[in-house]
């Protein structure tokens, strides 16, 4: 027998501060996934209360497939063994095997991945949680709601931003105008309009005084001083004095940073170890990062070597030893030599994860989603009896 769960939720919608740090903005947009569709700037309106029959993760009839392909209207990357993907009426995780592992109530509108057992889920422009089965374990009440990282979860209230811990109890007040996600042990937080860093507890360990800060990574984070962007250590000390254009997180050693309008890498101490040269750099992933020569993207390796001559009209990160890139209008993927794996084909791809990458088939194809391997197989649909 099905159960049932009432929740009374307020329906809230908030519009975001002014002077919001883009960074954050794209942080919140990310973490809460692609299938929740475009962050907006919403207005102000009055609470409505709202009554919302709830039923328990269903197993339902699976969806129309192609041949046993398993397809869809929209899906995200695989993490912690769970994919959300979009059936007709309903949301969905896939499992790694291609068995539909629960569908959600059609109320909720819009999901995550999972991160540390929760995913977020929205329920109109209201966000809470669910755990790995399905069900909510979070009421959706937050104007915003991050994945939990470190334990906590950043969550907007009508107060402001703060972190939720994992029973679901405000464990740092919402007295925030920004937060970001736990990274290292500290998070970078708003304040009185500038940016500092809080603990685990909600301890100051870093006095609010940038004019913007990013994550932690590497026992480096990223700031704003002036206008110049710098680095500093996780005791809030300078590591690397503001004096870049425009600066990225470190990653496998090395950031991407902007002098005028070209871009190049440091190492932790700052020096240059790629000189700026290139229109625009991602980070390193598996010993390359993708660089824009011009109009084309090709990949360095950690000395500033194209290893990958600029072919591509986009180029993403390296995963599982392949790369999504496109060529015309169509996405392929490529190993670390540069040689095509698997053809340009899809109208998007994306990264592998958990030994799947996502890939919209193109319009002609019928443009639903689906997984593909490494070796250009197609993820089946697994049928319950």
């Amino acid at each position: 027998m099905v159960s049932q769960r009432k929740i009374a939720a307020q329906r809230w919608r908030y519009g975001f501060p002014a002077g919001v740090s883009a960074r954050i903005l794209v942080g919140i947009c990310a973490a809460i996934g692609m299938l929740l569709g475009s962050c907006r700037h919403l207005p102000q309106i009055a609470p409505r209360a709202r009554s919302v029959q709830f039923s328990a993760p269903s197993a339902l009839p699976a969806p129309a497939m192609n041949a046993d392909i398993a397809e869809f209207d929209s899906a995200a990357d695989f993490s912690e063994g769970l994919a959300a993907v979009k059936l007709p009426d309903r949301y969905a995780y896939l499992t790694a095997a291609g068995a539909l592992a629960f569908q959600l109530d059609p109320e909720l509108d819009g999901v995550s991945a999972f991160t540390e057992q929760r995913a977020v889920v929205r329920l109109s422009d209201l966000y809470g949680y669910i755990d790995q089965s399905g069900k909510i374990v979070v009421d959706p009440q937050f104007a915003t709601a991050n994945p939990y990282a470190q334990g906590l979860a950043v969550v907007q209230t009508g107060r402001g931003h703060g972190y939720l811990d994992r029973a679901g109890q405000l464990a740092i007040e919402p007295e925030f105008a920004l937060a970001a996600d736990f990274s290292e042990g500290l998070a970078a937080v708003k304040q009185d309009g500038r940016y500092g860093y809080l603990n685990l507890i909600g301890d100051w360990v870093v006095a609010a005084q940038f004019e913007d800060a990013w994550s932690f990574a590497e026992s480096r984070a990223v700031v704003k001083a002036g206008e110049q962007w710098g680095y500093i250590e996780p005791s809030g000390k300078l590591a690397i004095a503001p004096q870049f254009d425009g600066a990225f997180s470190f990653s496998q050693g090395l950031a991407r940073v902007r002098q005028g309008d070209r871009w190049g890498f440091i190492d932790p101490t700052g020096r240059l170890t790629v000189a700026p040269q290139f229109d625009f750099a991602s980070d390193f992933a598996e010993g390359l990062a993708a660089v824009l020569v011009g109009q084309k993207w090709g990949y360095v390796d950690p000395a500033g070597k194209l290893v990958i001559a600029p072919q591509f009209d986009y180029a993403a990160d390296f995963s599982a030893g392949l790369a999504a890139v496109k060529l015309g209008d169509r996405f392929g993927f490529v190993d670390s030599s540069g040689q095509i794996k698997i053809a340009p084909q899809f109208q998007n791809a994306g990264a592998f994860a958990g030994g799947w990458a996502r890939v919209q088939m193109t319009e002609e194809a019928g443009g639903r989603w689906r997984y593909v391997n490494p070796s250009g197989e197609f993820l089946q649909l697994t049928k319950v009896s």
